[in-house]
């Protein structure tokens, strides 16, 4: 039996307790996180990281979550209280509606009733997560504009911009997905990987994929909404107590959801890694959560790695990348895995084939060699006058200014 017809027969209370379940984990998940990326973090850096608080600091972050709910709670007098108070809440709202359509598991025994892990199973599934993480972004722009102050607003401008830029590429980044598995379903596309990932069969879509969720997570080297050598603390500098730890744990609950989506769409799900295909019945079924946490803790290590090592890129670089690079790619590859798969379901020779992929090869390879010399020819232009300008926006100084400086 598929999910959808396995969890059309859940019971009301069998539906509860899964989605009690799922929260959980999910914040269970979120303390183990703060953890565990700064202990990555520290042995990156060459240093201990929490180890005082239980053994090996693992209560540290449960601390830290008790600390920040005791603290003072303060609103500014220039704040719109009502839209400063449901800002967190929405962000945090949304990150955890997310995971009612993935699949955690396959069929499982759940006290005497055939089921599997997963809320619902909707035709539309990936476009129900889109939709969702669009609408979390909200909280984040009311937080900057109700704060009342001059660095939360443009921190939360920032971050409406970066996940419009983003979500763009993200969402395109998926059509290649739902052309080979014919399906928007979750749960179908998970079923559609029986033989390959997706992330093996459409790796340019996956490369795109899991470079826009980091963007669209605001972290790390595209942490611009809250960047605190620009902007104090970006959208949440005014706020404090509980309602930070809300910020706090979307947050992080945001970096599970969008890596329990890749892990979904690009590397099989639950199934297990190639080869290992028999664990899948151990345990009555129940292994195959394992199987999906371990590849979705792998992206969580991943983001932690990006953190720990890049720096954080300038506002006009991370945006040209996003509308320049990332948005052409993916329409240029959209373009190709629909001729591809047009050709194959029309059974063409497989010279056709071979002579559509030395063809768009070509053709990349050229247009990248005429952008190589035309930026040569630019470079040795502007050594010849001298200019000395930078290759990004600074403002003007004004002429007052200008000779108060010279003078």
């Amino acid at each position: 039996m598929t999910n959808a017809e396995l969890i059309s027969q859940d019971p009301g209370w069998i539906i509860a307790l899964k989605g009690v379940i799922i929260f959980a984990a999910c914040v269970f998940l979120t303390i183990m996180s703060v953890w565990g990326e700064r202990r990555i973090v520290a042995r990156m850096q060459q240093r201990s990281g929490p180890n005082r608080v239980g053994k090996f600091g693992l209560l540290q972050a449960l601390v830290d979550g008790v600390k920040l709910a005791l603290k003072e709670d303060l609103i500014p007098k220039a704040a719109d209280r009502i839209v400063f108070v449901l800002a967190p809440i929405i962000s945090t709202t949304t990150c955890f509606m997310a995971f009612a359509v993935i699949p955690l598991t396959g069929e499982v025994n759940f006290f005497g009733y055939k089921t599997a892990m997963q809320l619902t199973d909707l035709s539309v599934g990936v476009l129900y997560v889109l939709a969702i993480a669009s609408v979390g972004v909200y909280g984040i722009v009311l937080a900057g504009w109700s704060s009342g102050s001059t660095y939360p607003l443009l921190g939360g401008l920032r971050s409406s911009a970066q996940v419009i830029s983003y979500e763009v590429a993200m969402g395109l980044s998926l059509v290649a997905v739902f052309i080979y598995s014919g399906s928007m379903s979750t749960s179908e596309i998970v079923a559609a990987q029986d033989r390959w990932w997706y992330a093996v069969v459409l790796f340019p879509s996956f490369i795109i994929y899991a470079i826009s969720m980091v963007g669209e997570t605001n972290r790390a080297p595209f942490d611009l909404a809250e960047a605190e050598g620009e902007l104090v603390g970006g959208f949440h500098t005014e706020y404090s107590s509980l309602k930070f730890a809300l910020f706090f744990l979307s947050e992080y609950v945001n970096i599970i959801a969008v890596s329990a989506l890749a892990t979904t769409l690009f590397l099989g799900g639950y199934r297990a890694l190639p080869g290992l295909g028999f664990t899948e019945q151990w345990l009555g079924g129940w292994f195959t959560l394992v199987w999906f946490f371990v590849k979705v803790l792998a992206f969580f290590f991943v983001f932690v790695w990006l953190r720990g090592t890049l720096p954080r890129l300038r506002y006009d670089q991370f945006m040209k990348f996003g509308w320049k690079v990332l948005i052409p790619f993916s329409l240029a590859w959209i373009m190709i895995v629909s001729t591809l798969r047009v050709m194959s379901q029309r059974q063409s020779s497989t010279f056709l084939l071979v002579a559509f992929i030395f063809s768009v090869t070509f053709i990349y390879i050229g247009i990248t060699s005429l952008m190589d010399r035309a930026k040569v020819k630019t470079d040795i232009a502007s050594k010849i006058t001298n200019n000395t300008e930078p290759d990004f926006p600074v403002p003007e100084i004004p002429n007052s200014r200008a000779e108060q400086l010279n003078g």
